[in-house]
């Protein structure tokens, strides 16, 4: 039997992510703590134009060395990002019969277009005060930076928010989310936590299909899946040293770079960055006090074909996709964020020295008041 919430919270979650796709709005009413209950979610997709702006941001911010400039053209998208999480926020409330007055916090993550924890710096671009004024609701925001400037890695900081989600009887579990990074969090039968960055996820095929289709990824996997991989490109992938860094440990969109020869075919090179990506999370479980009894598979990834094929051959066990267990892989990010919205609220930590490498838990967040 569930436990009842106490002084329960209702509380929105928006996340856009690495993979540049869209906005998730999800809906939660949680204590912080414990106890969940998952509201409905939607996920509004970025028409091209406006992908094509956030990797122009990508590149304009490689220069940034403090979080307040806005190089390039980062000042205007970050004024679109935000009008766009505003809409997406109101046709979800009025897709729902949701009223406004209704929610009392919204968990803001931004589009982040830089993270270099080695220099204390990470950036998500998004206006939380001006958030707040649009929607009338008060929002969180700005949840990394507190740990980065207290030596954590930033991310990632979901991990909290699996361990309300897992089932203790099946532990020690994994939860892999594959968006354009992939990251993985372990949870203990005791409830410990490791969590950190695996390696590329999505990022690198869509980048790579995107460049020689002008398709935004790889449907379905469909190239992936149909592909063979290049041994030797796969090798070379695996020497990287990353992967003999203990965590907590992250990575930025653009780092690890797998290079594919001009003259590998389109299927053949997005197969090979599907089994690097695969087998980067298999060197993870180096990491693992114990083998995880079983994969729990959210975010993107989960629908490449080929990206989750190459997945079971890795760990010699079948992963299972989110919704396989009643979750939804979609919008679990975005309800993370309404959860450590939450915590935020209520003083309590979202990162941990197994997850970020901050040296005690902490809370993190600013609060921009929406409402008067």
């Amino acid at each position: 039997m569930a436990k009842p919430l106490r002084d329960p919270i209702r509380a929105l979650g928006l996340m856009s992510g690495t993979s540049l796709d869209g906005i998730d709005v999800a809906m939660i009413t949680t204590d912080g703590e414990e106890v969940v209950e998952r509201g409905p979610s939607q996920t509004t997709p970025y028409p091209s134009e406006f992908r094509n702006k956030l990797r122009q941001t990508l590149a304009d911010a490689v220069g940034m060395t403090a979080r307040d400039q806005r190089p390039g053209c980062l000042a205007e998208v970050e004024r679109e990002l935000t009008e766009r999480h505003a809409e997406a926020v109101k046709v979800f409330l009025a897709k729902n019969a949701i009223k406004s007055s209704t929610i009392d916090v919204a968990g803001f993550h931004g589009q982040t277009v830089l993270h270099r924890p080695r220099d204390r710096l990470t950036v998500q671009l998004g206006d939380g005060p001006g958030l707040a004024k649009l929607l009338g609701i008060d929002v969180v925001y700005d949840l990394r930076a507190a740990d980065i400037a207290a030596g954590g890695q930033g991310a990632p900081l979901v991990p909290v928010y699996h361990r309300a989600l897992a089932e203790f009887d099946e532990a020690p579990i994994a939860f892999l989310n594959i968006g354009g990074v992939a990251n993985v969090t372990w949870v203990g039968s005791d409830g410990s936590l490791i969590a950190f960055d695996t390696g590329p996820g999505n990022a690198q095929i869509d980048d790579f299909v995107a460049a020689r289709t002008g398709q935004a990824f790889d449907r379905d996997g469909a190239l992936s899946a149909s592909g063979k991989a290049d041994t030797k490109t796969v090798a070379r992938f695996l020497q990287q040293a990353y992967f003999k860094l203990p965590p907590p440990k992250s990575l930025d969109r653009g780092a690890m770079a797998i290079d594919i020869p001009s003259s590998m075919s389109t299927a053949d090179g997005a197969a090979t960055l599907a089994v690097c990506a695969a087998l980067a999370v298999d060197k993870a479980r180096d990491w693992f006090p114990e083998r995880s009894k079983s994969w729990i598979v959210c975010g993107g990834g989960r629908h490449n074909v080929g990206v989750m094929q190459s997945l079971s051959a890795a760990l010699m066990i079948k992963p299972q996709t989110a919704e396989a267990v009643g979750l939804n892989g979609d919008s679990m990010e975005a309800e993370a964020w309404a959860y450590l919205a939450v915590r935020s609220l209520r003083g309590l930590p979202i990162s941990f020295p197994m997850t970020t490498g901050v040296p005690t838990p902490m809370t993190g967040g600013v609060l921009a008041r929406g409402r008067v």
